[in-house]
């Protein structure tokens, strides 16, 4: 196979997209009479015919999202899945995950182990490495080999091939132990043969014998990733969650890196599964009662298995979007059926069992919905033989049978919870009472905001310094952090699409408000109006009159506070404006240097000076500390901060629901000693970022 530099991307466009640290795809500008000579030697020629895994290193991004640090982590979802996959299928106990000291990282199980003999269909390649180098090759295809899996694409491990500059698989069947190797991108360099006999080890039940499993040793190719570190917190905690969804199984994690703070297991397996799950969400939050509610169902649908659990409990806070919803172990953050099923469900059986015990009178009106899962956490775990998602990302169900059966769960093993707790089934009708209150003394502000014109600016707020461009899509929106940094940032923006919104200090904590709380606060009501496109359940995205939000605050303590109470606004009460990745971070440098009369330097942060320091071990000039954007001329805040060709963006995405859900309650809540905790944790990890 030929060696490719990353395509796709002309250098004009790498620029500007290392600088922003956000990709836009799409053609290169021509002229008329370029597109004019192109088209007119358009011939079969000009047809490219990409064989094997080509198609993946010319377009990594149609098959792992980015290059970025999203994408290289996705090699070790694709890999472990397939582990999941043999856990699913009642064959695996175990999975060890290792980040070596040369860059690797190593997942071994103790699975059944890849099929070793000859493929049928491929002539002199074995089964083993029909599954490395064919795309959509696997036993997840009408085969028997799974009921229920994740890798449903069957791209998975062959991508990672393709896109990796060595892969070393060693596999245990029968007794004898059976290796590969690959290079440079899925070649074949050491066929599968036999290496010797399989160690003797102790399987889950006591018993011992030869080994079975399958270990995947693959080095990220950094000729297609920006960077081939992996972030060991985000290791643990996707598998943390893997664990929470698979009751017994055990995922062990370890960092044999030279910089790593430990090199121990850590280890994650929990026997309650998605119940351990709830009361891990819920333990940054107040519990309205101790009880954690489970239930089960299962059906046969035309040879297609179907199970769905489902675990939930209610806090004392005041937000409504607790649901996470997971189908085949893969989490459905835009929801689908599984979630229909269960929000009409519980909406239809709390009313039912509050008018049947007098909670709520013959005049009163039904609960809402939103009134009833305000404080509700859940986690719905649907299986299913013949998954119909939407989308290569997998991020949405789609089969019409399961919302069926979790609609008909819930309503029979609801009610009987409800029946057999009155205690904690009082408890929630009260609070979902107060929400229906606050809800009510809410709506005036509702109808106040939905009534703001949504394009021309009529009614928006004062302090908002809008755009000209009628286009959402180039239109920019920056919340900036103080009046006179407002001042300075009007000066310095591109008048037809950057828009300024100056925030006075620190916005409301919507965590531990409630939303008619949160409608009386000036700045929240004012981004909600400027945004345009309404909040909570009523959110619209479409409506969004910017595609970019952009959160400009010092780079202090202050600074960083005023961005998390934003995004924490953002995520509870916009989330699809997150999830659609219009939330931005401006990057303001901290130090700025003059290297000679005419050049200025600005630098990130210490990283960036300890960095420039060490390729000028004799500078001996001065650094200026930047406190405050108010600080700087208006001439610098457009170089460094908001000129598109220079500036630094960090694009803010929500790739986990339920574990950005907790790190937020953890954050924002009012438990001191679990936020202290968490901050001294990841503070290291956050230290190494390179954004």
């Amino acid at each position: 196979m030929t060696r490719k530099n990353k395509p796709g991307i002309s250098n004009e466009d790498a620029a500007r997209a290392q600088s922003e640290k956000v990709v836009t795809n799409g053609p290169n500008p021509m002229t008329t009479d370029t597109l004019a000579a192109d088209e007119s030697s358009y011939g079969a020629q000009d047809i490219t015919i990409l064989e094997g895994l080509e198609a993946v290193r010319t377009r990594p991004g149609m098959y792992i999202g980015s290059t970025g640090p999203t994408g290289l982590h996705h090699l070790v979802w694709e890999v472990v899945d397939n582990s999941v996959d043999e856990a699913m299928a009642g064959h695996c106990t175990r999975i060890n995950v290792t980040l070596t000291a040369d860059g690797a990282c190593e997942v071994s199980d103790d699975g059944r182990g890849i099929p070793v003999e000859n493929h049928p269909n491929y002539e002199d390649l074995t089964a083993a490495e029909v599954v490395l180098t064919v795309l959509h090759a696997g036993a997840k295809f009408g085969g028997k080999g799974y009921k229920v899996s994740g890798g449903l694409h069957g791209v998975g491990v062959s991508v990672v091939n393709a896109l990796s500059k060595r892969v070393e698989v060693e596999i245990d069947r029968d007794g004898e132990r059976y290796a590969m190797a690959f290079a440079d991108g899925g070649e074949l360099i050491q066929r599968l043969k036999p290496s010797g006999p399989s160690t003797t080890g102790e399987f889950a039940n006591g018993e011992t014998g030869p080994r079975t499993g399958t270990t995947v040793r693959f080095w990220p190719d950094p000729e297609i990733f920006d960077e081939v570190e992996f972030r060991f917190q985000t290791l643990l905690e996707r598998f943390q969650m893997m664990a929470f969804l698979n009751r017994g199984l055990e995922i062990r994690v370890r960092d044999q890196r030279p910089n790593a703070v430990s090199n121990d297991w850590v280890s994650f397996q929990y026997e309650g599964g998605i119940v351990d799950f709830v009361s891990h969400i819920n333990a940054s939050k107040e519990a309205l009662f101790e009880t954690v509610g489970y239930f089960v169902g299962s059906e046969e649908i035309d040879d297609n298995p179907h199970e769905v659990e489902i675990a939930f409990q209610w806090n004392t806070g005041f937000n409504a979007d607790g649901i996470h919803s997971f189908a085949n172990g893969i989490a459905t953050i835009e929801g689908g059926m599984h979630e229909q099923g269960f929000r009409s469900a519980v909406t239809r059986t709390v009313n039912a069992y509050a008018r049947n015990k007098g909670l709520l009178k013959e005049k009163d009106d039904n609960l809402n919905g939103e009134d009833i899962r305000e404080g509700l956490t859940v986690i719905i775990s649907a299986r299913i033989g013949e998954p119909q998602f939407e989308g290569q990302t997998k991020s949405k169900l789609g089969n019409v049978s399961m919302r069926s059966l979790v609609e008909r769960v819930t309503n029979e093993r609801m009610a009987d919870w409800l029946e057999e707790h009155p205690g904690e089934a009082k408890a929630t009708i009260a609070k979902a009472t107060n929400a229906a209150r606050a809800r009510v003394a809410a709506a005036d502000a509702r109808k106040a905001i939905r009534s703001k014109s949504l394009l021309d600016g009529a009614g928006m707020p004062d302090k908002l310094k809008d755009c000209s461009s009628k286009d959402p899509a180039e239109r920019e929106l920056f919340i900036v952090e103080g009046d006179s940094a407002g001042g300075s940032a009007v000066r310095a923006r591109d008048p037809r699409t950057q828009a300024i919104l100056p925030i006075r200090g620190k916005i409301l904590n919507v965590e531990r408000a409630r939303i008619d709380k949160m409608l009386k606060n000036t700045e929240v009501k004012t981004l909600i109006t400027a945004i345009g496109a309404g909040f909570a359940d009523e959110f619209d995205l479409e409506q969004a009159r910017y595609h970019k939000i952009i959160l400009l605050a010092d780079a202090d303590v202050d600074g960083s506070h005023i961005r998390t109470l934003l995004l924490t606004f953002f995520f509870r009460q916009m989330r699809p404006l997150v999830e659609a990745g219009y939330v931005y971070i401006a990057q303001p440098p901290l130090y700025s240097t003059k290297v000679s009369n005419t050049q200025t330097v600005y630098l990130k942060d210490d990283a960036a000076k300890d960095e420039f320091l060490a390729a000028r071990p004799n500078y001996t000039k001065d650094f200026q500390r930047l406190k405050g954007l108010g600080e700087m001329d208006w001439d610098e805040l457009r170089s460094t901060t908001m000129n598109a060709a220079s500036r630094s963006l960090l694009q803010v995405s929500v790739e986990q629901v339920a574990i950005a859900d907790d790190v937020m309650s953890i954050l924002m809540g009012d438990d001191v000693e679990q936020r202290k905790n968490f901050i001294v944790t990841n503070a290291r990890e956050v230290r190494n970022l390179d954004f």
